[in-house]
């Protein structure tokens, strides 16, 4: 930065504090007091002692018009970019995209926080990740020198995590669901508990995919959008081949007998690829009507008898399939690989707790291990005493 100029009092009374940054542009202010104007003019100087001195009109840019040169020049995935665009399109610009940088304050954050909680009901997880957005873009800002600070400070208060552990649905919930949706869309529900897709990636997939002769299997390598179009996975190892078994397989057979397909393997009542918003209509629909029948049924039973309501989704249906793979003995590295995660820490976050005998499995290893310093008369000495 340049020569700080002396503060020098104007005919009019006022104290003119001045200086020139590192571009030779003047910056002047107007003061009452000589001493608010040298206190002014020392927090600048300062901030280029640190590195850290902006431009007092730099942050004058709108978030929308900063966020939309931002997103550009970013380097992901094709399902990161959709992540981080609807966060700002769907979330974060209507509510502060108007605002300059500069003006955009912790208590504004804090405002859109408690919206998408209380006001639009979003999951903890979901206001996380739109948070972290909106906290890369005005952390680039600050970067680029628009702004000094991020309003995204440790004090915003985010709603805590549901870490309640995942539940499978019973085969019985499976099936019970599975009987209460239209002839047309069982099969779907079968490949969700059969082979774990994720509902885009089940919508996604061509007749052609599927290996119906030796040994079955799914070919998994695109999905569905909420829009029907086709796109990439959610990253490139989420693609892979999903064996199959004889239910399911025999069910996308017949399937395709009575709704015969030269392209998606699931469609609609009028001939068109099924959509998710479709699906969704239809599978909550068959919630309902599942839960009615069981009512009806435990009334004729006992007609005192409390009926407790469930629910399922097309991702209940994919931890069904999870856990019945780690009930069967495999590993984390196959289950990771069946459901296309990216990391097994992924698996090992969402299914740990279903590994059975895991205890047992440790206190084994371990006195296999330890066995040279066991003492066996010492140790029956001390467990008699």
């Amino acid at each position: 930065m340049g020569t700080i100029a002396s503060i020098k009092r104007r005919e009019s009374g006022k104290w003119r504090a001045r200086y020139r940054d590192a571009a030779g542009k003047e910056h002047a202010k107007h003061f009452d007091r000589k001493i608010d104007g040298q206190q002014w003019l020392d927090q600048v100087t300062a901030s280029v002692v640190r590195g850290d001195y902006v431009d007092p009109k730099a942050g004058r840019a709108t978030l929308a018009s900063y966020a939309a040169s931002w997103e550009q020049v970013q380097v992901s995935s094709d399902g990161t970019k959709r992540i981080v665009d609807n966060a700002l399109r769907l979330h974060i610009l209507p509510e502060l995209g108007k605002h300059p940088l500069s003006a955009i304050r912790p208590t504004m954050v804090q405002a859109l926080v408690k919206k998408l909680d209380t006001e639009k009901g979003l999951s903890p997880g979901t206001i996380h990740g739109i948070y972290h957005v909106l906290t890369q873009v005005l952390d680039a800002a600050v970067d680029d020198r628009l702004i000094s600070s991020s309003p995204c400070t440790s004090k915003i208060k985010l709603p805590q995590s549901d870490d309640a552990p995942v539940v499978p649905p019973t085969i019985e919930r499976v099936e019970a669901f599975r009987d209460a949706l239209p002839e047309r869309y069982r099969a779907l529900a079968v490949l969700l508990a059969g082979a774990g897709p994720r509902i885009g990636e089940a919508l996604g997939l061509d007749k052609h995919d599927v290996t119906f002769l030796g040994k079955g299997a799914v070919k998994i390598d695109e999905q569905r959008r909420q829009d029907g179009t086709i796109g990439p996975l959610k990253s490139k190892k989420s693609r892979r081949v999903v064996p199959i078994g004889k239910v399911v397989v025999e069910t996308l057979a017949a399937h395709l007998k009575a709704y015969p397909s030269e392209g998606a393997l699931f469609l609609d009542e009028i001939g068109e690829p099924l959509v998710y918003r479709r699906w969704r209509t239809v599978a909550e629909a068959a919630v309902v009507e599942a839960n009615r029948r069981e009512a009806a049924a435990l009334r004729e039973r006992d007609p005192k008898a409390t009926y407790t309501p469930w629910d399922l989704t097309a991702h209940d249906l994919r931890h069904f399939y999870a856990s019945a793979l780690i009930a069967g003995g495999a590993s984390v590295k196959q289950v990771q690989e069946r459901l296309g995660h990216a990391t097994p820490v992924i698996t090992l976050t969402t299914y740990a707790h279903l590994w059975p005998g895991e205890d047992d499995r440790t206190r084994e290893v371990m006195d296999e291990v330890l066995s040279p310093l066991a003492d066996s008369p010492r140790t029956a000495e001390a467990l008699d005493a």
